[in-house]
């Protein structure tokens, strides 16, 4: 893939009903890429993809819960009977879970938080994974968390989840190394003002720290210039240090 317009390039995107999902995947619109959505909410993917359709993009909406995995071998099956290639995988969907003591772990809640942050990543690699190696130059790019790679206290299923995550895609970044042009990058949004960083930090004024649209441009940027597979990306390293990263 070559610097500059992504027009006629495929991408499908997770968690795009809301946050940095909703944001890159109309940011990837509006560079000329047809963006797939994905997420659990139907109404806001149509939201999403209304918004892209009025500033002149093309979107397809998919409506599915990540952690069925039937439901992304069906997606795959779906998308490869329309285009030949994905050239841009960008796994953002995520869940928090509930902050708290190792020790105080709900093992069913625990779970959840691997089925989406983990094991559900490696289910949309392993279905996509033909499309990717069909594309010229397809970029994966996943959306991480600093607490994969610095521990906090109370955040261990989530901070566990990221720090898999990051794994599985680097081990899959050094596989397909020699296959092609697959190129594997990992992108730490930092302080970014979601629900989800809402939950996690319910007295936060979201307007001091930066909005979703601001990493859905660096996530262009990056796909739009292009890295080494493996790379690693902090987004906000701009923002002033008091601001802890999600």
């Amino acid at each position: 893939m070559t610097a500059g317009s992504l027009e006629g390039k495929t991408a499908l995107v997770t968690g795009a009903s809301r946050g940095i999902g909703a944001a890159t995947a109309e940011a990837l619109a509006a560079a000329g890429a047809h963006v797939i959505l994905t997420a659990r909410t139907a109404g806001g993917l149509e939201e999403v993809e209304g918004r892209i359709h009025a500033a002149g993009g093309t979107a397809t909406i998919a409506p599915l819960d990540l952690t069925d995995s039937d439901s992304i071998t069906r997606l795959a099956t779906a998308v490869s009977g329309r285009w030949p290639a994905l050239d841009i995988l960008v796994l953002n969907a995520a869940t928090l879970g509930t902050l708290g003591p190792v020790p105080a772990i709900d093992g069913k809640e625990f779970g959840k938080v691997l089925a989406l942050n983990v094991i559900a990543q490696q289910a949309m690699l392993a279905a996509f994974d033909p499309m990717l190696k069909a594309s010229s130059g397809a970029r994966v790019i996943g959306v991480t968390s600093s607490v994969g790679q610095r521990a906090r206290a109370y955040w261990g299923p989530y901070a566990a989840s990221k720090a898999a995550m990051e794994s599985l895609l680097l081990t899959y970044a050094d596989e397909v190394e020699n296959l092609g042009d697959i190129r594997v990058a990992i992108v730490d949004p930092g302080a970014t003002a979601t629900k989800m960083r809402a939950r996690a930090f319910p007295g936060e004024d979201p307007k001091t720290i930066q909005q979703p649209e601001a990493v859905a441009d660096a996530i262009v940027e990056l796909v739009r210039k292009g890295y080494p597979t493996g790379a690693r990306q902090r987004v906000a390293a701009i923002l002033p240090t008091s601001h802890a990263a999600l």
